[in-house]
């Protein structure tokens, strides 16, 4: 009889859960069998993982082996219990000493060669088992930078099951793995995006739109189509201030979780931008699936959610984002746990006035029923979570053989990061970052208006006819206004500018 017993980690969601990889060989017709609840992917690693110690030159013992991922009650998928299952069998057949192999926590996957691979999810792995008090772990080579981003995390990579067995038996001497964070960060703030001042003319649109990036609001730009809203859309980037460290470890997680970080990426430094197709399902959108997995709105998380052609969505699909928008996470149910991932984004939507799209201009050739179908797309309540409305009129000529030289992002993103840096100030130790997160009672504290600016506000209030959301939604909008002139007090001009916003023009 022999037992090993080894660490892995099993991800639901952001959140790990350590699994004990219990490896029992005992006499008996030759087999290997895995339980506690594996998917297909698991149970799969027997042949990988027979043929990864073989072809290492190692024995693999032809008696019953019985490996149990404990709590056997939660779902393991994935390849990235190999690696704990190989060095299990040879701990248990006693070719690595157990002392040193219980030290680690181990995640990758094996090739038959007896390679080990790259898996998705390492960041947040390692992150969440540190939490739990481990220190020590074995990932693949092709994970170490992700991985040693962890505070406290004593990361070992291998890139073979051989060299792995050789440094357990002490034959050979692996130094941890370790990156300079601050480094790292700030070496991937080089890239080109699209610039500002590319865009001729737009200006009340520009100046909107640099009002949402100072504060992360939600904006939706109509127009007919070649006016300019996906152009103006995709140079918002360009104009938002980086991202601090803690928030790129924040969006790494989800990037690694997703599978979309590379060994060359380890950090993502830019604020996401994301733009599916009108196509996209709900489950796409938000997140889900039999096991569930990070949808656009959270790869979206502290960048920009861009939905160009917004009444082409299904309605499924854009009824879901009502939640995410309003409490920046997705909550997905299963029967076995409950899910969430963060989805603090900035959501950015571009429409037609009807399905021709020349309604603004006059030129329509919709029937009114046509309208009125195309228009009921977009409810109430989905609307009522936009904090700016902003017609995209078609661009003169004068504007575009205007030779004049126009704002370039650099100058537009150095007023939105000192707007952003009062806010941060304010904000400190709250845990939001701008002031579209604020909550009902922040509002109250942060939002003091003068007598003038309360009188003009109680005026719209009942003409605009607006809900208890949209009052706190000016004043967000406000906030940010007088955030961006340097202003303690929001004024009558700020609260002018963002009722301005706020009528919802053609929709």
């Amino acid at each position: 009889m022999a037992l090993a017993v080894l660490k892995s980690i099993a991800l639901y969601g952001l959140q790990g859960y350590l699994v004990q990889v219990e490896v029992d060989i005992s006499p008996g017709l030759p087999a290997f069998e895995i339980v506690g609840l594996p998917d297909t992917a698991v149970r799969e690693a027997r042949e990988r993982v027979r043929a990864a110690i073989r072809n290492s030159g190692f024995d693999f013992p032809a008696r019953r082996i019985t490996a149990n991922l404990a709590p056997a009650d939660l779902r393991k998928e994935g390849p990235s219990y190999d690696l704990a299952l190989a060095v299990g069998i040879l701990a248990a057949t006693e070719q690595v000493p157990v002392k040193n192999a219980r030290r680690f926590v181990y995640l990758g996957e094996l090739s038959l060669e007896g390679k080990v691979r790259g898996v998705w999810g390492v960041l947040p792995s390692v992150a969440q088992a540190t939490r739990q008090g481990e220190r020590a772990f074995i990932v693949p080579v092709a994970n170490a930078r992700e991985a040693a981003l962890v505070e406290g995390a004593e990361v070992y990579s291998v890139a073979e099951l051989g060299e792995l067995v050789a440094f357990l038996r002490g034959e050979v001497e692996l130094t941890p793995f370790q990156v300079d964070r601050e480094a790292l960060f700030k070496a991937g703030e080089g890239d080109e995006l699209p610039d500002w001042a590319e865009v001729k003319g737009q200006l009340y649109a520009k100046r909107a739109l640099e009002v949402a990036a100072a504060g992360g609001h939600n904006v939706l730009l109509l127009g007919s189509p070649g006016t300019g809203k996906t152009m103006l859309a995709r140079r918002v980037p360009g104009i938002l201030p980086p991202l601090s460290l803690e928030e790129a470890l924040e969006v790494t997680e989800i990037y690694s979780l997703a599978g979309l970080l590379s060994p060359r990426i380890s950090l993502v430094t830019r604020r996401p931008f994301r733009a599916p197709h009108h196509t996209a399902s709900a489950v796409a959108l938000v997140g889900g699936g039999r096991y569930p997995r990070p949808g656009e709105v959270s790869l979206a998380h502290h960048g920009v959610l861009f939905l160009d052609e917004f009444p082409e969505f299904s309605k499924e699909a854009l009824e879901a984002l009502r939640q995410p928008l309003e409490d920046g996470v997705v909550t997905v149910a299963r029967a076995q746990a409950v899910v969430r991932f963060p989805a603090r984004f900035m959501l950015l939507a571009a429409a037609n006035p009807c399905p021709c799209g020349f309604l603004l201009e006059g030129k329509c050739t919709c029937s009114p029923q046509q309208i009125q179908r195309y228009r009921s797309r977009l409810s109430g309540p989905l609307l009522d979570r936009f904090d700016i409305f902003v017609e995209v009129p078609r661009v003169e000529f004068e504007d575009l053989a205007c030779s004049q030289i126009q704002e370039s992002s650099a100058v537009v993103r150095e007023r939105v990061k000192r707007a952003r840096a009062r806010q941060q100030e304010r904000f400190k130790k709250t845990g939001i970052f701008c002031n579209a997160a604020m909550t009902s009672a922040q509002v109250r504290r942060f939002c003091e208006l003068t007598r003038e600016a309360k009188q003009l506000l109680a005026t719209a209030f009942k003409r605009l006819n607006l809900s208890a959301r949209g009052y706190d939604r000016v004043l967000r909008v406000a906030r940010t206004i007088a955030d961006l002139e340097g202003s303690e007090t929001i004024s009558t001009d700020h609260v002018a500018e963002a009722l301005q916003y706020r009528e919802e023009k053609g929709v």
